[in-house]
């Protein structure tokens, strides 16, 4: 009997849609033709979005994979296609958000000869990809894409990338679907040590004053659940940091808020008062600890992780709690008996009156002059009912956004953590459209921010893709403005922006705007965009001095938080 030969683009279709890939982010070129041109078989299967910037694909990918929990996938071509997605590419693997990014490549005959578009993105990608792989054959595809999906999905989550010979792509040869067995050198759930679960039953149930800290690794995880049982029976605070501030409630109360720089005080300042820190999917970010020679050096320490490399990396720990935290947390809650720190946990709330006194109240009720972001991200929130998909760029719309969002689902902040990306936001805010159509998704983006990556509104003009862009125009970078009145004597070092007229693009990519300049107008303007079906693009004139606080400085300890400039 004679097998079915396909072409290696064709078995390359059938591996997507065994691994139950549904949407993809790309962009053709002459290296992946041959992918292309199978494609459009395929379209009844295989969504695909054309983007209009390999980066604007990469960054779509991941927000599609940050609120689906599935692996975004990502298509392009060889050369500058492949190098234009190496920023995302770093971005997810510092974030731990499993991509996988398909670029075409020269056939294998013409590897080494720099021909035209060639470019070793293998080599390239290696330190900030979880494993990047070469498919020369025909025959090595099937077995190559069940490789690439298990992992970047399994263990804690990354990148990956295959790098796609055309030769591959054009060559006969049988599909065979592919199962996972041993794979050499590679780890996905480390064993978890013996004792360390009951030693850390005995931390928590001994604890005082303990505090939680709750990691991106409870979302990755699927661990909500757990999670919060273990802070409910023993009694324990939480405070979240930028990428796990959604694995919690906003309105629970054990909720103590963000954690970090821009973070709460009271966590802040809790941190270095506590008798038991327990981190849960979290890696001690430089961001999170402040100094570190001086962090929580009163207390014992219990750090959940999947990734045995991040354990003493930053911060040494008493007990370290290796393996998914869904399974770990749950085994240590077994163990916990039930406890009763109110005392512990009131002491909390004369730091947040201080910090409601002194930085909420003025900034999201101010009494008069420019209108500010934190009221504008506070409105928003309150008319989406505290549950909207939250998608940030980078900069002070993305601290204001972490700070005066509310969230009530889990899966519901997107936002470039370790890499701090600019661009990042418009693009995946499109990819969370495609992963949750029947969520509202905010987008808030400066005016920095959105000229990184505007041409994709054009993917948002052909999609409509309903996401609600809520422009935050200050005239600024307003971070590095910020950080130059600090540090800087106010030297403003080309940090001042000049704007387009966001009237006239939203025009021309044909999308209803509105421009908000005086207060009295920011309810109703916010109402009409998100009764408006489809996309809008908000654009609110902002004081253009406005400062991010709490702030720890860099270098200081986490609790010495500047409250007022």
């Amino acid at each position: 009997m004679t097998t079915k030969q396909l072409s290696g683009a064709e078995i390359f279709m059938q591996s997507l849609i065994a691994e139950g890939v549904d949407t993809l982010f790309g962009y053709p070129g002459g290296a992946i033709m041959p992918v292309y041109d199978a494609l459009y078989d395929y379209r009844d299967r295989l969504n695909h979005i054309l983007v209009r910037h390999e980066q604007g694909a990469i960054h779509a990918a991941e927000g599609y994979a940050r609120v689906s929990g599935k692996v975004g996938v990502c298509l392009v071509t060889s050369g500058p296609g492949a190098t234009n997605t190496i920023t995302g590419i770093a971005d997810a693997m510092l974030d731990s958000t499993p991509v996988v990014v398909i670029a075409g490549q020269v056939g294998t005959k013409m590897l080494g000869t720099d021909a035209f578009q060639e470019c070793d993105i293998v080599n390239v990608a290696h330190p900030i990809s979880k494993w990047a792989y070469q498919i020369r054959s025909a025959e090595d595809i099937a077995p190559a894409i069940k490789r690439a999906f298990h992992i970047a999905s399994t263990g804690r989550p990354g990148p990956v990338v295959l790098d796609f010979t055309k030769n591959a792509q054009i060559e006969k040869a049988e599909y065979i679907p592919q199962e996972i067995g041993f794979l050499r050198s590679y780890e996905a759930v480390p064993e978890t040590k013996p004792g360390s679960i009951e030693a850390a039953a005995e931390l928590i149930n001994a604890a005082q004053k303990p505090l939680v800290l709750i990691g991106q690794g409870v979302e990755l995880g699927n661990a909500q659940e757990e999670v919060r049982q273990l802070i409910e029976k023993a009694d324990m605070p939480a405070g979240c940091t930028l990428l796990g501030l959604s694995c919690l409630p906003s309105a629970h109360p054990l909720n103590m808020g963000m954690l970090g720089m821009h973070g709460s005080l009271a966590s802040n300042v809790k941190t270095q008062e506590c008798d038991l820190l327990v981190a849960i999917g979290m890696r001690f970010d430089d961001r999170i600890t402040g100094n570190i020679s001086t962090y929580a050096r009163q207390a014992k320490k219990i750090h959940f992780d999947i990734d045995p490399s991040e354990i003493n990396k930053n911060i040494p720990v008493d007990v370290a709690v290796l393996g998914n935290c869904k399974d770990t947390v749950a085994r240590v809650l077994e163990l916990v008996k039930p406890a009763n720190h109110q005392a512990w946990r009131d002491s909390f709330q004369s730091y947040h009156d201080t910090e409601r006194t002194k930085v909420i109240d003025p900034e999201i009720h101010p009494a008069g002059g420019p209108i500010r972001m934190g009221e504008v991200i506070d409105r928003v929130s309150t008319q989406a009912h505290d549950k909207a998909i939250v998608v940030t760029d980078v900069g002070q719309n993305q601290m204001m956004s972490a700070r005066y969002s509310r969230f009530s689902e889990s899966r519901s902040i997107v936002t470039s953590g370790g890499m701090g990306t600019m661009g990042f936001g418009l693009p995946a805010a499109i990819g969370a459209t495609f992963a949750a159509p029947e969520r509202t998704t905010c987008l808030f983006v400066g005016d920095g921010g959105i000229q990184m990556t505007i041409e994709e509104l054009g993917t948002i003009m052909e999609q409509q893709c309903p996401v609600k862009i809520i422009l935050l125009n200050n005239n600024f970078l307003g971070n590095v403005r910020q950080w130059q009145e600090l540090f800087f004597q106010s030297r403003y070092s080309f940090t001042h922006l000049l704007s387009p007229d966001y009237s006239k693009i939203a025009e021309a990519y044909r999308l209803p705007y509105a421009l908000v300049t005086e207060r009295e107008q920011l309810n109703e303007a916010i109402a009409t965009m998100l009764a408006t079906e489809g996309p809008y693009l908000l654009e609110v004139a902002v004081m253009e001095e406005d400062n991010v606080l709490p702030m720890c400085c860099p270098g200081n300890d986490v609790d010495d938080m500047l409250l007022e400039i």
